[in-house]
């Protein structure tokens, strides 16, 4: 099968393209090779590609530099999503897109499910709200899939921040502790979009939920992720000296771009489905964050003391 992967240089994409089956010929352009905002250049590169499906990881995500960059930001992720779904439209490839946790307000008592009114409070959530909307308008049988907190081994990224701090000597650290969520390791969010890849045309087309949750009801907050973190690099160097860690509200810590005080998404629908993934790995839809995080963080400091 031919594949098209856009933001392959991005955490998810590299993701992706560690675990794509060798039967897969992958074609992952970097952003100069092909620039999704010219819908021209996107729909020459298919029509010459001829891709069976195209997965779209590309994405602006630097929430609160989009607060000043609201055109660049709804170049990437709405109007470059809009080209791509019209590629596969013409094409006939299908359509694997990436949205985001950030579409909510965060005025939910429990995990926000795949009907909930999207109601985004930023430029970042609305540009991907827009991205998801035009995708399904131009390829109705396209599948989106929302995801939230996402971390790895890659990229820039909450763990790899707080890793940071805890290798240069901080003594504290201030974190919020008032925005709940489930973090997502990528890694698992690829392998769901590698196993629904491979179930359709047979899944029904639409919005779907994957996070980090596993069997895990109860999300967490930011300050609480950032203590898993701290807790996992402990066990991986207990010579580390440990910063502080001081619990904050949101209102401590003002930046360009309001963010949901509550994000968890509800994977039940997605869950519905029955993916497989590979034999060797836990069944994808009871995979938690917590099992990821001991692996990246040994990665990851790894890295930082090379």
């Amino acid at each position: 099968m031919i594949v098209l992967l856009t933001g392959g240089g991005g955490q998810l994409g590299r993701c992706l393209l560690d675990r794509m089956p060798s039967t897969w010929r992958v074609a992952a352009p970097a952003q100069h090779e092909l620039d999704i905002v010219n819908e021209q250049a996107v729909q020459a590169y298919v029509a010459d590609l001829r891709p069976a499906l195209i997965i779209n990881a590309a994405a602006y995500t630097a929430v609160d530099n989009a607060e000043d960059d609201v055109q660049a930001v709804y170049d990437v992720n709405a109007h470059g999503a809009e080209s791509l779904a019209r590629a596969a439209a013409r094409s006939g490839a299908g359509l694997l897109h990436v949205s985001t946790d950030y579409v909510f307000d965060g005025g939910s008592d429990r995990p926000y499910v795949e009907t909930d009114a999207a109601m985004p409070l930023n430029v970042y959530g609305h540009s991907k709200r827009a991205g998801e909307m035009a995708v399904l308008q131009a390829l109705p049988q396209a599948i989106v899939v929302r995801s939230s907190w996402l971390f790895s081994e890659y990229g820039n990224n909450f763990v790899r921040t707080m890793l940071r701090l805890v290798v240069n000597g901080a003594e504290q650290v201030q974190v919020v502790d008032d925005q709940l969520g489930f973090p997502t390791y990528a890694g698992d969010l690829a392998d769901v979009l590698i196993a629904l890849a491979g179930r359709m045309p047979n899944v029904a087309a639409g919005l779907y939920h994957y996070c980090g949750a596993g069997n895990d009801t109860t999300p967490v907050s930011w300050c609480e992720f950032a203590r898993a973190i701290f807790d996992c690099a402990d066990r991986v160097s207990p010579c580390l000296q440990l910063p502080v860690l001081l619990p904050i509200d949101t209102s401590a810590y003002p930046t360009a771009a309001r963010r949901p005080m509550f994000s968890a998404l509800s994977c039940e629908k997605l869950a519905a489905v029955g993916l497989t993934g590979q034999q060797t790995l836990p069944p994808l839809l009871s995979r938690t964050w917590r099992v990821a995080l001991q692996r990246v963080v040994c990665q990851l400091l790894q890295q930082q003391r090379a």
